[in-house]
């Protein structure tokens, strides 16, 4: 059985997509099969694996409103292990419709969750909003992923965004974990980042990731090549933290197995 990551923010610009892909292609490279569901009508990991929107047939808009079926929109990429549901800017119609639906909140999840039968890991590159896609997305996984920079305003969507996620444990998902949260364009030698580290661990403590992600050349150019870093620069700090990322993960759930059994 499959785990269904969430990649979550609802601040823009913070590395979400650059951390699916990232992470994908890692787990890819292990071994593992891995689909990304881009759910995020700007569809950057779309863009970043080298799908060209106009040729595709099918999109997560298409399955998510059943007029076709998760496999029927699943496209192939070029990169070990990694399959993708790519999106188009019509996925932002679909929070409208959502609303007008029977179980509304979990539209997602009814169609998604059977793929986890097929695939190790399944990860959701939410929007940069709390809206009904990003309540579908929190109500079909497993844990989530929340990416932040080092900056003072990150705090105040952090909180906003753990009121979300207990909200929906509360009313839809409660087996819903914080996988970890995640620093990405990390600058060791501005001051503000170890301002900002020091105060989320202070709330958070355990739920940070020790892992970190740089501010990389490597990370920024690799999306307009339509590739993840590691098949851009696998030698890059960028790569190298992702690397270091799939492995904290992998431990954390083994430990996490462990505490179960």
């Amino acid at each position: 059985m499959g785990k269904i990551i969430a990649v979550s923010n609802q601040k823009g610009g913070v590395g979400k997509s650059t951390t699916v892909v990232n992470l994908a292609a890692v787990l890819g490279s292990r071994g593992k099969k891995v689909l990304i569901v881009d759910f995020d009508p700007q569809g950057n990991s779309t863009t970043s694996l080298g799908v060209r929107k106009k040729s595709v047939r099918n999109t997560i808009y298409e399955v998510i409103m059943r007029e076709c079926t998760a496999y029927e929109a699943v496209v192939a990429t070029e990169f070990t292990g990694v399959s993708m549901i790519p999106t188009t800017q019509r996925l932002s119609g679909a929070s409208v419709s959502l609303l007008s639906m029977k179980d509304k909140a979990v539209q997602l999840r009814e169609v998604i969750s059977p793929a986890k039968d097929f695939y190790d890991y399944i990860l959701i590159d939410c929007p940069p909003t709390l809206d009904m896609l990003t309540i579908n997305a929190l109500s079909a996984a497993d844990s989530v992923i929340v990416p932040i920079q080092c900056e003072f305003l990150s705090l105040e969507g952090l909180a906003e965004l753990n009121n979300t996620i207990k909200r929906v444990q509360r009313s839809f998902n409660e087996k819903l974990y914080l996988e970890g949260i995640l620093f990405t364009m990390y600058v060791e030698r501005y001051k503000v980042t170890g301002q900002i580290v020091k105060e989320v661990k202070k709330y958070f403590g355990g739920s940070v990731f020790e892992t970190v992600i740089p501010r990389n050349i490597a990370l920024s150019e690799a999306p307009s090549f339509g590739k993840p870093a590691l098949y851009y620069d696998k030698k890059s700090k960028g790569s190298k933290a992702y690397e270091a990322l799939a492995k904290e993960i992998l431990k954390n759930e083994k430990k996490r197995e462990k505490e179960m059994t």
